[in-house]
This record gives C-alpha cells, sequence and structure tokens, in this order.
C-alpha cells in the first residue's frame, strides 16, 4: 500500500508540473520576473528572492551565480536551471526555485491588438485567453462588426480566419490567442 501511495502521489505531482508548463509563455526580453527561493541559508534568501528584469542581452544577475540565460525559457525551465546552476556549482545542495511572470503594473505586459471593436487597440494578455474573451475585452464588436469572419493574425503571418457567429466554447473555433496577435472584427 506504501509504494502505490507514493506512486500515486508522484503521478499527480507530475500532472501538476505539466498543467502549469503547458500555459506557459518563453520569456522574451523586458518581462519581469518574481523569484522565489527557499530550502537555502535565510540571510541569503533576502538577497536572491526579488523581481527581476530580463534584460536586452536575454539574462538576469543572481547571487553567487552571475547571468543566467532566460531568453526563450518558460518560467519552469528557467526554474530547474537555477536550481542545477547552485547544486552544479556546489553552492547549495537542494535549492527550491520558484520563477513567475510579474506583468502587473508593468509598461512591457504582454497584448493582444483588437481592431473593428468599439473600443480599438491594446488588450492585456490573460493566459488561456480565446478570441471572443480578447473582442469583448476591447467592448465587443461595432454594430456593424461582423462575427463570421474574424482575422487573427500572428507573428506576420497570413491570417487566419474564424467564425464566432455561434457563440463562444468551441476551442476549434475559439481559438486561444497569445501576446502580440491581432484581432480583427470586420465590417
Amino acid at each position: 500500500m506504501n509504494k502505490s501511495f507514493l506512486l500515486l502521489l508522484a503521478c499527480l505531482g507530475l500532472l501538476r508540473q505539466a498543467s502549469a508548463q503547458s500555459g506557459e509563455l518563453p520569456l522574451r526580453p523586458g518581462d519581469r520576473i518574481t523569484i522565489s527561493v527557499g530550502a537555502i541559508p535565510d540571510n541569503e534568501v533576502a538577497q536572491i528572492k526579488g523581481v527581476y528584469t530580463i534584460s536586452d542581452g536575454g539574462t538576469i544577475n543572481l547571487l553567487h551565480i552571475g547571468e543566467v540565460r532566460a531568453l526563450g525559457l518558460k518560467p519552469s525551465a528557467l526554474q530547474r536551471t537555477i536550481e542545477q546552476t547552485y547544486i552544479s556549482r556546489e553552492i547549495y545542495t537542494r535549492p527550491n526555485v520558484l520563477v513567475s511572470i510579474d506583468g502587473v503594473g508593468d509598461p512591457t505586459m504582454r497584448q493582444v491588438m483588437v481592431t473593428g471593436v468599439n473600443k480599438p487597440g491594446a488588450v492585456p494578455y490573460k493566459q488561456n485567453m480565446t478570441l471572443s474573451q480578447a473582442i469583448m475585452t476591447a467592448g465587443g464588436p461595432t454594430p456593424f462588426g461582423s462575427m463570421r469572419k474574424v482575422k487573427l493574425v500572428r507573428a506576420g503571418r497570413a491570417p487566419t480566419v474564424h467564425n464566432l457567429s455561434s457563440g463562444t466554447g468551441n476551442p476549434s473555433v475559439d481559438v486561444q490567442v497569445q501576446p502580440d496577435d491581432q484581432v480583427i472584427v470586420p465590417e
């Protein structure tokens, strides 16, 4: 019974980690991240714990290990990198690092551009945000806006067209947006 219980706990831990990673965004220059650390001497926790801004070169500077590459990593991958670096350099034996993106009140916060709506412009990106949620955050379509041919432009590629007239809830139609996407509600 003990082995079964431990196996169940291990599986639950892996599921939790997988679900946390699935919605994570890769880090980029200008992102503000919060780093918390445990299982190290108390007097050093305060020196490491804090808010860091990823430099133009894609790095952050941490106590004892210096520059750490963060560009393109997801927060969970950066956590592992920091932990492994502290361990491999024999600075700490089992540090527990937590990294999260800190976008509240940040001018570099990730955004989605929405046009053809009552309040056109940038809306703050939220994890798992869908096309219809982005449109509604921007005040909804104008009286002449058509939800039948909503265009999604991602990374400068050709737009994809989505028919949102049947409502929300269908993930094949009401797809999730990503930071820097452009949503166009045509007239």
